[in-house]
């Protein structure tokens, strides 16, 4: 191994310890370079002492910036900051830059690449191509160790940059220096910011032109750094910004590439602001200051980035006695339990102290909310409070049955917010003595469930207990949620002679009631119960328990009339039982997991 190579691994080595150390691009020499003495790099500062640019680079080298490992979604984004191909803004148009996409949990490695000049290389106009085809090259051989997906790296440029951005785009396969060629350089998605396209009079950037391929190119040279001529149909994915009066780079630049992408069927995404002129970077003022946001959702659009919400599922266990478990899921099909199924809240009010379907919602004070059953035969339930579902509050015995004679139990409790009314709505099953005799069955200790519900603001105070849903059967688990201006409730018919043990829905205008007369059922030839549903990408989930079957089964439906059965498309962790599903900002899954 020469010395070159060496520094090579001790900076490969060193970069779990240490990101944002540069990496030498060509530590085995750069190729078609010349030496000179008189070009020699150098760097301006602001008035902190932070740099801010670099010129005359002659010895190219990457920046990584790792997202952190909480975060890390995969995905992968090698920036080429501007200059005019004379200099790099390094800072505004590269770290900075890498450090707002650690932020979505991207890996970002900034390229400090050559300036093109005949005073240090044999072939100028090549010199930034080789540089960048090496950059991808490089982050896609050691992906595992960056721990990226090779097949989520892309580049993004600007002004300059973005010429260098879109000519690894379109010459990616062009053979500019001798490389292992099982490694590709083509980018799986590029976004180009205010950048230089064409080499067109008039249309070009004077100075980029001028800097990159001499005073006097040939029309070929010119035709062949045109990058919308170049474009093909295997040209990667692509997001444009400009401003439309930006003097320095037309934005026919911009447009002309996104018509040529086009033209090839490359999916493309253009955003042109009214103003902003040239160099904006991140966003100044005006609709320009939105593009990385636009951006954001574009790279949502194509899988690059992982939601902002997780979906949480909270559950219980055997009979409930260890209380409270977490399942996520970042498609609402795959779920994977948390801390290894360990409890997070162990039970500590009721007769049998007991956490059996818990229910948890986030509240209009930003807080979440539980309450679960306590006991077989309690006339109450359990409640918390919690800032980040890890740390509760002490637990309360809500005595909501209490007043009511001959009951005997209080079983899945859930919460339902009314934003409307700044109202908590509390709803649950019981059985009480002597009521409902038309439906009491012998069966299942005969109990003969209806629907009952109070309400509260501040789980201080509450109203009177009132019946909720009686629709004329044994009626048990109702989940409520808000859709446009009505109310649905998902409801399990718990009818034993004849055999229902399905879940079915009633509908409302207001959250409580009066609810419809309840619908056929939505789950198919199997008993289920504990519903609980969320809308994932314009479909209605509804999952429920099928209990006999000790397995988790689920339904799906994009109108609330026509369902599908998907229990074979989800998976959950083995011994889940009845619980709810809610999203939660992915900042809370670390403290989770």
């Amino acid at each position: 191994m020469n010395f070159k190579s060496f520094l090579l691994v001790v900076c490969f080595t060193t970069l779990g310890f240490s990101q944002q150390k540069e990496i030498t691009l060509w530590p085995d020499g750069v190729p078609g370079s010349i030496q000179s003495d008189t070009y020699e790099e150098s760097a301006t500062y602001d008035e902190l002492e932070v740099v801010r640019g670099v010129s005359k680079v002659s010895q190219p080298t990457l920046t990584p910036f790792l997202a952190d490992a909480s975060i890390a979604n995969g995905s992968a984004v090698i920036i080429c900051p501007g200059g005019g191909y004379t200099h790099l803004a390094i800072n505004k148009e590269g770290y900075k830059v890498a450090k707002w996409l650690n932020t979505l949990g991207i890996s970002a490695f900034v390229l400090k690449y050559r300036m093109p000049t005949d005073e240090t290389m044999t072939d100028k106009t090549v010199g930034p191509l080789q540089d960048a085809q090496e950059a991808m090259r490089m982050v896609r051989k050691n992906a595992k160790r960056y721990n990226i997906d090779a097949s989520k790296i892309g580049i993004l440029g600007f002004s300059a940059g973005g010429h260098l951005a879109s000519t690894l785009s379109t010459h990616f396969n062009d053979k500019v220096y001798e490389h292992d060629a099982s490694i590709s350089a083509r980018p799986d998605f590029s976004v180009l910011v205010y950048p230089v396209i064409s080499m067109k009079e008039g249309v070009t950037h004077e100075g980029s032109k001028r800097s990159l391929l001499g005073n006097n190119p040939s029309e070929e040279l010119l035709k062949k750094y045109s990058n919308a001529l170049q474009v093909t149909s295997n040209t990667p994915p692509t997001f444009l910004v400009h401003a439309s009066d930006d003097t320095a780079v037309p934005v026919e630049n911009s447009l002309e590439y996104y018509d040529s992408l086009k033209k090839h069927k490359v999916s493309a995404e253009l955003h042109m602001y009214e103003n902003g002129g040239h160099g904006f970077g991140l966003g100044v003022s005006g609709t320009n200051a939105n593009w990385p946001n636009d951006l954001k959702q574009w790279f949502l659009a194509h899988d690059l980035v992982k939601k902002d919400e997780v979906y949480i599922f909270s559950y219980f266990v055997g009979n409930g006695e260890d209380g409270l478990h977490f399942a996520y899921s970042e498609d609402g099909y795959s779920w994977e339990s948390l801390r290894n199924g360990a409890s997070y809240l162990t039970p500590s009010v009721g007769k049998d102290k007991l956490m059996r379907d818990p229910c948890i919602i986030k509240g209009g004070d930003g807080k979440y909310h539980m309450v679960w059953t306590v006991s077989w035969t309690d006339k109450g339930i359990g409640y918390a409070t919690s800032n980040d579902l890890v740390n509760w509050s002490t637990q309360q015995f809500i005595p909501v049955m209490g007043k009511m004679a001959g009951t005997r139990n209080t079983w899945a409790p859930e919460i339902t917010y009314d934003d409307a009314r700044g109202v908590y709505m509390i709803y649950w099953a019981s059985t009480i003595e002597g009521k409902y005799p038309e439906t009491k069955s012998k069966k299942e200790n005969g109990y003969n469930h209806r629907m009952y519900y109070t309400t509260t603001k501040d789980f201080k105070t509450f109203t009177d207990t009132k019946v909720l849903y009686e629709p004329g059967f044994n009626v048990i688990d109702s989940s409520i949620y808000k859709w446009d201006d009505k109310f649905i409730m998902f409801l399990k018919d718990e009818t034993v002679e004849p055999e229902q043990k399905n879940i079915k829905m009633a509908f409302s205008d207001n959250l409580e009631g009066p609810y419809s007369q309840a619908s056929n059922p939505i789950s198919g030839d199997y008993w289920a119960e504990g519903p609980t549903a969320i809308r994932i990408d314009g479909k209605w989930i509804v999952y429920f328990d099928k209990y006999k079957n000790h397995a988790y089964g689920a339904v799906a439906s994009s109108d609330l009339k026509n369902w599908e059965d998907i229990s074979d498309q989800v998976s959950f962790p083995v011994g889940l039982r009845h619980g709810t599903v809610f999203k939660a900002p992915r900042s809370l899954l670390p403290g989770l997991k």
